[in-house]
């Protein structure tokens, strides 16, 4: 028996080993990957959602858009295209959430920094108000990095359809002057390359934080799949 072991060793041993790389391709295919969601109007609160999508159930994507950041600079879709980003919605004057939703926006900035394939995105409410030098005021206030972090303004109609539109994201002010006043929810947006909503997240809840942090993590592997399998063999 030894005799016929030493003479197929080698054999036996590639054998066993090619055994554990099936074994393991095979539990990784079974194991179940966490995904996340893609958001559709229909999954939303009514209340956020224009009333012409309310029961649009596929396809929805964030539309494009021409907004002035707080260099003055045009910022497009284009910028954000091939990255993963999170967007919200405040106001410079706003002394409710919104010091707390930027704070959190600071230390989504802290967290992944160092990390090209995420971006920020934050549209001001009052765009009538927050020009491009208030904003670029407040985000030296804030430790904003320019190169990662837009803060936006435009016109108040495309904000508003954005808002309404794209992003699912303020309460509308029915029976007001003005058609496109609005209320800004505390939700951060989670955008995929595809500019699809992958999730929600109370931007002045630390806890949900933590979970877009951790979900940012769950949407990268789907870009890179290969690489995971590999970590995970290996």
């Amino acid at each position: 028996m030894r005799q016929i072991f030493n003479r197929y060793k080698i054999l036996l041993i590639t054998l066993f080993v090619l055994s554990v790389i099936i074994l393991t391709l095979i539990y990784s295919q079974l194991k179940v990957t966490p995904t996340l969601p893609i958001y559709q109007p229909d999954m939303v609160s009514k209340e956020l959602v224009d009333s012409t999508l309310q029961y649009v159930k596929k396809y929805h994507k964030i539309s494009d858009f021409a907004l002035t950041n707080q260099n003055g600079n045009l910022v497009t879709q284009k910028d954000y295209e091939d990255h993963i980003y999170v967007a919200d919605f405040f106001f410079t004057t706003c002394q409710t959430i919104c010091p707390i939703m930027t704070d959190h926006m600071v230390d989504i900035q802290e967290e992944l920094k160092g990390d090209t394939l995420v971006k920020l995105l934050s549209h001001s409410v009052i765009p009538e108000y927050d020009t491009p030098e208030i904003l670029k005021a407040y985000a030296i206030k804030k430790g904003v990095d320019d190169s990662r972090w837009n803060l936006v303004t435009g016109s108040k109609e495309e904000i508003f359809t954005l808002a309404r539109k794209s992003y699912l994201a303020v309460k509308d002010i029915p029976g007001t002057e003005d058609d496109l006043d609005m209320v800004h929810t505390e939700n951060f947006m989670l955008i995929d390359k595809k500019s699809q909503i992958r999730g929600y997240y109370d931007g002045t809840d630390r806890e949900a934080i933590d979970q877009l942090l951790e979900d940012i993590e769950i949407l990268k592997q789907e870009y890179e799949p290969r690489k995971a399998w590999y970590q995970k063999i290996f």
